[in-house]
């Protein structure tokens, strides 16, 4: 099939490495002092690994090449002892109970809502199966931290993918995962949760540019959430 995946320039490759750990799916390594690409099928072709290529020989070209699989990539991983990047689609028999103090001395038990793993957008892939045809929290990684009642409030019912906007690097990258997940995954609706400082509206701009490059108009929900856990809008996008 013919697909989009990187391309290593070997004149501009330096051997630096820098681009290694950069990859999520463990696609690239270090041969005689190159970056190589060791396999068609771990190569999403989404390009995380483009913004730390100090000398630019990282490229996505168009080409024939293997579909990209997701079952080989987490079975290297975990042989690489980081099974904490393997794909985990939850079912409801899986679902730990997390405690929650109450009023005085009593607890109680409280489900989490948490559906799948990993959460971070840097290494979920967007063609897992745990977004096809479902409704997608995109979350700042600070409101969980705020909101006494995430899981209840928004996760609820949700795959989950979180970013911060303001600190995490290659937000292009972002935006291809959002554009994947829309166009080709199909994704029934999107709700991004901000807090109330202004840097976090970078996540709903990479939202909404997601679905203009994706061609389709799915709704976009915004929530924006106070320092101390407050709701303060909540509306369509």
């Amino acid at each position: 099939m013919k697909r989009k995946i990187i391309q290593i320039d070997d004149e501009k490759c330096n051997g630096c490495g820098i681009c290694i750990p950069n990859c999520h799916e463990g696609a690239m390594q270090l041969i005689d002092g190159k970056a190589r690409l060791i396999s068609d099928l771990f190569c999403d072709g989404l390009g995380a690994c483009l913004g730390h290529c100090p000398e630019g020989a990282i490229e996505i070209i168009e080409r024939e090449a293997e579909p990209y699989d997701e079952r080989k990539v987490m079975e290297v991983m975990v042989t690489k002892g980081c099974p904490g990047s393997m794909s985990r689609d939850f079912n409801s028999n899986e679902i730990k109970q997390e405690t929650t103090a109450v009023a005085g001395n009593a607890a109680v038990a409280v489900a989490t809502e948490l559906r799948q793993w990993p959460v971070q957008l840097h290494l979920l892939n967007p063609q897992a199966s745990y977004f096809k045809n479902t409704d997608v929290l995109l979350a700042a990684d600070c409101v969980a931290f705020a909101m006494g009642n995430f899981h209840t409030r928004f996760l609820k019912g949700k795959s989950i993918a979180i970013a911060c906007p303001k600190l995490d690097s290659n937000k292009e990258s972002y935006v291809q995962k959002l554009t994947s997940m829309i166009a080709d995954t199909k994704i029934n609706s999107l709700t991004v949760v901000m807090m109330e400082v202004p840097c976090c509206g970078g996540l709903l701009n990479m939202a909404q540019t997601a679905r203009s490059n994706a061609g389709r108009n799915i709704p976009i929900k915004q929530a924006v959430v106070s320092l101390q856990g407050e709701v303060l809008k909540e509306d369509w996008a």
